[in-house]
Order: C-alpha cells, then sequence, then structure tokens
C-alpha cells in the first residue's frame, strides 16, 4: 500500500504518545523515560527515530539526560507561577547542526528559570517549513506570547518573503524578538531586531587569514549561492582578507561547484588550480573533502582546508578539519539576556550581540597545533 503523503513522521508519533504520557502522570516527574531499546520495541521504530523523538522532548524542556544514568521526566520548578512564555521558532534545526545545542544552551541557561517555552520547526521536509513557520507564529501570536526567539529559514526560494512576513506579524502584534544566528534580511541588512550570534564577516576573514599565513597562494572558497546572510558575511570576510593580506584574489568570483558533483570539482580544480579552500560551514567542508580526496588529492599537501562551527564530527573526518569553533550554548544564553533586556527596555536600540569565535587546529591546514 502506498504511504499517504500526509503520513504523520514515525518520530512525531513516539513524540507525542510520551508528551502524553508524561502530562497525564503516567511518566511521573524525576521517573526514568524507558531506554531506546525498549521504545524501539514498544513502537516498531528504528533507534534512530527514536532517539529523535527523545532528543525533541530534551528541546522543549520535558526531560533531561543523565550521562550513564539514561533520560528522566524534568520536575517541575519549585513554584508553579511562569514569569514569561517565550515562542522559540527554529525551522532549520534538522539541517544545521549548531541549532540543537543552541537551543539546549537557551533553555539550560540560568536566567531561564520561572519561565515557559514553546517550541517550534524541525520539520523534516525542508519545502514544508516555510509554511509550517508562519503557522507557528501565527499561533505565538494568537497566545500573546512574551517574546519569540527566531532563527530564521535560510535557502528560501527567490521572492520567498517568509522571514519578512514573520518578523512584520510579530512587530504588528506587539511582541519582542530576538533573531538566533542570522538577520531576517539578506546581507548586509539586518532589521531593527536584537541578534545574537557570531560576526560572521571577521570570522570569514579570520579563517582565510590562518590559510594565507599558513603558506596557501590561491584560496577558494565553497559556500551556497542561495543569499544566505551568515554564508554571504562569511564570503565577505574571506574577500577582505585576501584583499587586506595581498593575497591572489583570482578565486574570489569563482565559487567553488556543489562538493558532491565530482566531475565539477575535478573541473574546477584543472581550471583553476586553488591550493586551499575556506569553507563556510563544516558540513559542505565534509563533503568537499570526500570529494577531493577520491579525485587523489592529498590534504594538507595538495590543497589545505579550513572550516566554520567546529561541528561534532569535525575532529573525526578523514583528515581532522581546522575550523572556528562558535560557542553555541553561549549564543542560547546570551539570547535569553538579550530578551528579558529587551523587555525592560523596550525603547533601547537593537543591538548586534556577537559571541567570541576560536580557532581550532587540526591537520587539515597544514599548520601543526601548539
Amino acid at each position: 500500500m502506498q504511504r499517504s503523503a500526509l503520513a504523520v513522521p514515525k518520530y512525531q508519533v513516539v513524540f507525542e504518545a510520551l508528551r502524553r504520557d508524561i502530562e497525564s502522570g503516567r511518566l511521573p516527574a524525576g521517573g526514568r523515560v524507558p531506554s531506546e531499546a525498549e521504545l524501539v520495541e514498544r513502537f516498531g521504530a528504528s533507534r534512530i527515530t527514536v532517539g529523535r523523538a527523545v532528543r525533541d522532548l530534551q528541546l522543549q524542556g520535558l526531560v533531561e539526560r543523565r550521562v550513564g544514568s539514561g533520560t528522566f521526566v524534568r520536575r517541575p520548578p519549585a513554584t508553579a507561577a511562569v514569569d514569561c512564555t517565550f515562542g522559540v521558532l527554529v525551522p532549520d534545526l534538522p539541517d544545521i547542526e549548531i541549532f540543537e545545542p543552541l537551543v539546549q544552551g537557551l533553555l539550560a541557561a540560568p536566567e531561564s528559570r520561572g519561565h515557559a517555552f514553546l517550541w517550534g520547526g524541525g520539520e523534516p521536509a525542508p519545502a514544508a517549513r516555510a509554511a509550517a513557520a508562519w503557522s507557528r507564529v501565527q499561533q505565538y501570536i494568537a497566545r500573546r506570547v512574551d517574546g519569540v526567539f527566531l532563527a530564521p529559514l535560510e535557502g528560501l526560494a527567490a521572492g520567498d518573503d517568509t522571514n519578512v512576513r514573520i518578523v512584520t506579524a510579530l512587530d504588528a502584534a506587539g511582541i519582542p524578538l530576538v533573531l538566533l544566528d542570522r538577520s531576517a534580511y539578506p546581507y548586509p541588512r539586518r532589521g531593527p531586531y536584537d541578534l545574537v550570534g557570531i560576526d560572521n564577516r571577521r570570522v570569514g576573514f579570520a579563517v582565510t587569514e590562518h590559510l594565507v599565513q599558513a603558506g596557501a597562494k590561491r584560496v577558494a572558497f565553497l559556500g551556497s549561492e542561495m543569499g544566505v546572510s551568515t554564508i554571504d558575511g562569511r564570503r565577505a570576510g574571506y574577500r577582505e582578507a585576501l584583499d587586506v593580506l595581498g593575497a591572489d584574489t583570482t578565486l574570489a568570483r569563482l565559487p567553488l561547484p556543489s562538493p558532491d558533483d565530482r566531475d565539477a570539482v575535478a573541473a574546477y580544480l584543472a581550471s583553476h588550480a586553488p591550493d586551499a579552500v575556506v569553507c563556510a560551514h563544516d558540513r559542505g567542508a565534509a563533503r568537499l573533502m570526500h570529494t577531493l580526496l577520491a579525485l587523489g588529492r592529498r590534504i594538507p599537501d595538495d590543497i589545505r582546508m579550513a572550516g566554520i562551527d567546529d561541528v561534532e564530527y569535525a575532529g573525526w573526518l578523514p583528515v581532522p578539519l581546522t575550523t572556528m569553533r562558535q560557542p553555541v550554548a553561549q549564543i542560547g544564553e546570551a539570547a535569553v539576556a538579550a530578551m528579558l533586556e529587551r523587555r525592560a527596555h523596550p525603547e533601547r536600540p537593537a543591538r548586534d550581540i556577537f559571541v567570541q569565535c576560536s580557532l581550532v587546529v587540526r591537520q587539515s591546514c597544514g599548520v601543526r597545533a601548539h
């Protein structure tokens, strides 16, 4: 039988069943959640599916993981009173590795205590996220939440104004907004909202500077051309570094093709002969690394590489990746502080709050870590 296009994803079935068990008291506060093996047997689902459902429960603050002990239902605060109710909307959570620890940092921040958080986002199908995000914002407005934390959608089709519609609707409803990681507008526009993240232009400059100082002469850039504000900022920093350092700027206008297109990458290497690549994020760096190795290129001997984010697997790639580490949990904590300050002082100018990154030197850049 063909599965209906409207069928509920299996992970969501597991999530909703466990949430009902928690809310009804069948899984009491402080009680242990069944193990992954037990949940796999109960729901006839894979470990990946069960793991995602439990992760979403954790992101909503319903359960907590204890290393070596398992997962437990979180106890409610000592007081039942809730000072504020905030909406959290991160539509691209499934595809962008930094968002899960960022949201965990937001929910775990000391200043989050006494406040309630409503969760939205994480739809698995990218095509469904814009509509789902807009629907969720309407729910937040109807509930008159006290503020919204938003990570604007990236990679929207040309002419899709979902991000602008969302922030405009929250403005009209008088609901404070703090942006996570990126602007709702194309780079370099920012809009009249507090934004908490990293300074993408300076990060792009720093990682390019490192490769040039390591000996790179022809540095290429790998990043989406779809108008993602974070990537556009990193690309601007990359170009600025080449110019300031007097490096060859030939490849600044010749972006690398998709890292999964082996033939196109091979043609690019043959035509333009880069000896280093700045990757806008570690996810792209990992894909490009596998392609370069499959083409017989040695890293870092033939091509030096560096990324941005320091995701969990960056140090476990075939050639451990040099990258700029984002302190994503700190971004979440800073976002809570920014929201509470915005509520207390709504008349103050909007701010960019940048958390400091650090360079993690590994084998891919050809420089020994100190």
